[in-house]
């Protein structure tokens, strides 16, 4: 087996990418303090070709070069947005029939592998700071609260990484409603 090279890729242009139909997924990142992982996040999101970021509260904007170290050009093709408080974009997203789900370890939470989507339903996957988590405000607010299961001794998983892992569970289920993977 051979690796691939860059060229070999198939990767989109900016515009190409612009253009692209969207996975009907929005990511609320809800007060992160690490610019590395809002830069990581982009970068998941331009890989599953993410609708939009709403970034609220504390959570820097580009473009700052920690973002950018992280996000590899990502901040240019994901379209995102600056909203000052989380739970107004959540109230907004649920006016517009967006279900959102926040992803937090509470009571009564669904655990990953047992959520399921909607054909034809847009959601909104809600990420918290590292330290705090989702607020209880919007943990409230939100339609849905998704756990990712965990076996070992921390419970706790980087922003970055739950970030993937949701992102990727969640565009799965939604591509079995589309005749290919990129939906």
């Amino acid at each position: 087996m051979r690796k691939l090279k860059n060229s070999e890729l198939d990767r989109l242009s900016v515009e190409d990418f612009k253009k692209s139909k969207k996975t009907p997924l929005i990511i609320v990142l809800d007060n992160i303090r690490s610019l590395n992982n809002i830069g990581s996040v982009f970068r998941t999101s331009d890989a599953f070709l993410i609708e939009k970021i709403y970034l609220c509260g504390i959570t820097a904007k580009p473009p700052h070069k920690d973002i950018h170290k992280t996000a590899l050009g990502s901040t240019d093709t994901v379209t995102w947005e600056y909203i000052e408080n989380t739970i107004d974009i959540v109230e907004k997203l649920k006016q517009e029939k967006v279900k959102v789900c926040a992803i937090e370890q509470a009571e009564n939470a669904t655990m990953l592998n047992d959520f399921t989507v909607d054909s034809n339903t847009k959601y909104a996957l809600v990420f918290g700071n590292e330290v705090k988590g989702v607020s209880q405000e919007v943990v409230s607010a939100s339609d849905h609260v998704i756990e990712i299961p965990q076996f070992g001794t921390k419970h706790s998983l980087n922003i970055s990484v739950s970030c993937g892992v949701v992102i990727w569970d969640v565009f799965t289920k939604l591509s079995k409603f589309s005749h290919n993977t990129s939906l």
